[in-house]
């Protein structure tokens, strides 16, 4: 184990320059393939994590900004094959619905009592976006193919699943009617956390349906809260099997399989 070090730099190194394209989950396989080999070892693990940069447009305006994104990469390999898993984690916001819910309850009793009727505070309710507190959201997704696949999951896709499950995402450089426009999006689609997470799981059941059912999902959502001191979290993960059926069947899993037993199961 002495040359254990220079060993993985090397390694890194060839893979890395090497590489005409950075696919995290593509460079976590190499590595861990060429580090198992020189090591002589029946398994090697690698995880990155690497923050890049992604251009976009403001939603009204089209100012182009340039928000910051992390790429997961994971791999696994033994002498029968290889498990890797690529993820994503991008910051949004959510808008909380119980608060909502109590500040539109108050509004009804004020507007009731400046003498509009039931269906006009309904109108005026459904026309004005009513007020809440806004928290910062971190999404995680982390997906999972068996060794053998040729399935390629694009990054850009898991981005907009996990974008897409908050209340809005957030733009570095914004008009102030860009302002108005996410603020009005994020009250008009108020989330809890585990809101959050039965969005990105539903997204990858959607959108990634080629997916085979021993596919690996994990998604996880933290909340950055604003008028509280705790933050709060909402994960889970499993086969893509096993969340399909729950989906439809709205049965609850007793065991879900966790990331550690997908990657452990690996052949060795």
């Amino acid at each position: 184990m002495s040359r254990f070090e220079e060993t993985v730099n090397e390694a890194i190194g060839e893979v890395v320059l090497g590489e005409a394209a950075f696919r995290a989950e593509q460079l976590a396989d190499h590595i861990a393939r060429l580090v198992r080999d020189r090591q002589g070892a029946q398994r090697a693990e690698v995880t990155i994590s690497a923050r890049y940069p992604e251009h976009k447009p403001a939603p009204v305006s089209g100012v182009l900004t340039q928000e910051i994104y992390t790429l997961h990469g994971t791999a696994v390999a033994s002498a029968a094959g290889t498990r890797r898993l690529i993820g994503v984690t991008a910051q949004g916001m959510t808008a909380c619905p119980c608060a909502q819910q109590l500040v539109a309850g108050r509004a009804r009793e004020r507007l009731g009592e400046e003498g509009f009727d039931d269906a006009q505070v309904a109108r005026i309710l459904e026309a004005v976006p009513v007020a809440t507190h806004n928290q910062r959201g971190l999404g995680t997704l982390h997906v999972g193919c068996p060794e053998g696949s040729t399935t390629d999951i694009a990054a850009h896709t898991l981005l907009a699943i996990v974008e897409d499950a908050m209340s809005s995402e957030v733009y570095e450089l914004m008009k102030r009617s860009d302002e108005g426009s996410v603020v009005e999006k994020a009250h008009r689609r108020p989330r809890f956390v585990e809101d959050c997470v039965r969005e990105m799981i539903g997204g990858v059941v959607e959108r990634l349906d080629f997916l085979d059912e021993d596919a690996f999902v994990s998604a996880r959502q933290e909340n950055l809260e604003t008028i509280h001191q705790h933050d709060v979290v909402a994960e889970r993960f499993g086969l893509l099997g096993e969340l399909r059926h729950e989906l439809d069947t709205a049965e609850h899993a007793a065991h879900h399989t966790s990331m550690r037993e997908w990657l452990d199961a690996a052949p060795v």
